[in-house]
């Protein structure tokens, strides 16, 4: 039975990954940040020599994209400096590594879809430390899969599916930038790709993009957030200059998934089919 360790372990997507768990006969070790620091290369080796794993999925990482301005040593000692440590860790060990990356690597300008090698360009401290962990990773390991994703919501954690239903109910109404365009992806979607690749067994490592299917800017996304859970809430399309952030972000970072489709032979659903799901299972 194939052992796997799950960082950050009380995030979103690990507690996906732990719902799906009982449908694959895989052995998990769930790792919250203060049961394994993947800061501390000590810790990190003793946690995979003493345990003999297969695979880590690494869920750690520094996601709050604009306090990461201001907090960049943190940032960057999580999402750079402790995927370093990971990835020297795992190739002495002979671990594969699972690492979550994210569209903000590029900068925006792009009007088709990103592949996975098109120029990187973050525009902010949270894609350039992400960024900087991807090029270690390269550097220390040989057997890894670096999986770039976007929008990431679900029923756990915090994030703008569960932002949108509080302030929905809460308030009159809101206003929600028009003018950036990606694709929301549905953690569960995103937690059963990486079981996929973990039960192929597949030896064909590399980067590879994920989100679910489809377009949309985050008023789209918001749209039919309230339309599905059925809330009467006035919401208003503005432009990102109308709502200054201390990060910029991307204006347009949609993912080309054919890289991944084809390599694992997959099917992945509409980002809105995806959103109707989540929404059932948060009701």
């Amino acid at each position: 039975m194939l052992k796997i360790l799950v960082t950050g372990g009380k995030g979103q997507l690990a507690q996906c990954i732990k719902k799906l768990s009982s449908s694959y006969q895989f052995e998990f070790i769930f790792k919250s940040s203060s049961e394994l620091d993947i800061t501390n290369a000590k810790n990190i080796e003793q946690e995979l020599s003493n345990y003999s794993y297969d695979y880590c999925i690494n869920c750690a990482a520094y996601t709050q994209v604009d306090k990461a301005e201001s907090d960049v040593t943190k940032a960057d000692l999580i999402n750079h400096i402790a995927v370093e440590k990971l990835a020297k860790a795992c190739s002495k060990n002979q671990v594969k590594l699972i690492h979550i990356s994210t569209d903000f690597v590029f900068s925006g300008d792009n009007s088709l879809p990103y592949l996975e090698d098109d120029k990187t360009n973050p525009l902010g401290i949270y894609g350039k430390t992400k960024l900087d962990g991807e090029s270690k990773i390269l550097q220390n390991l040989d057997q890894f899969f670096i999986i770039r994703t976007s929008w990431l919501y679900s029923e756990f954690g915090n994030n703008f599916l569960k932002s949108m239903l509080k302030y929905g109910k809460e308030r009159e109404e809101l206003s929600v930038v028009f003018d950036q365009v990606g694709t929301p992806t549905y953690a569960m979607d995103l937690a059963e790709m990486i079981l996929k690749i973990i039960q192929s067994q597949s030896k064909k490592y590399g980067i590879y993009h994920y989100s679910n299917e489809g377009v949309a800017s985050w008023y789209d996304f918001a749209f039919n957030i309230f339309k599905l859970a059925e809330i009467n809430c006035n919401l208003k399309p503005i432009r990102s200059q109308d709502y200054p952030t201390p990060a910029k972000r991307p204006a347009f970072s949609v993912l080309d998934k054919s890289k991944i489709k084809k390599t694992f032979q997959v099917e992945i659903p509409h980002w809105q089919k995806s959103l109707s799901k989540a929404i059932q299972n948060i009701n």
